[in-house]
């Protein structure tokens, strides 16, 4: 059986708050199962994270780019339009 782990857990581990660890799974970034009203985060999988994370690969994301946001080029709000 693969070891679970809990939000805490993996945030405990990479020392964010556990509300970063819920917004990678809402985003879908990270994988998690649900277990009645609980949610776990498969070992493997966050390993996977990780390892994303030491190669430079990045999972693709809907939204904005980041490096343009930060070179200060005005982004779209599309939540405002119609």
């Amino acid at each position: 059986m693969d070891e679970l782990l809990t939000v805490a857990e993996v945030a405990a581990i990479l020392k964010l708050n556990p509300q970063t660890v819920r917004n990678w799974i809402d985003q879908g970034s990270l994988a998690a199962v649900r277990v009645g009203r609980r949610v776990r985060i498969r070992r493997e999988d966050f390993q996977a994270l990780i390892d994303q994370g030491y190669s430079g690969n990045r999972p693709q994301t809907r939204g904005f780019d980041a490096q343009a946001f930060w070179d200060g080029e005005p982004m779209p709000l599309p939540h405002l339009v119609e």
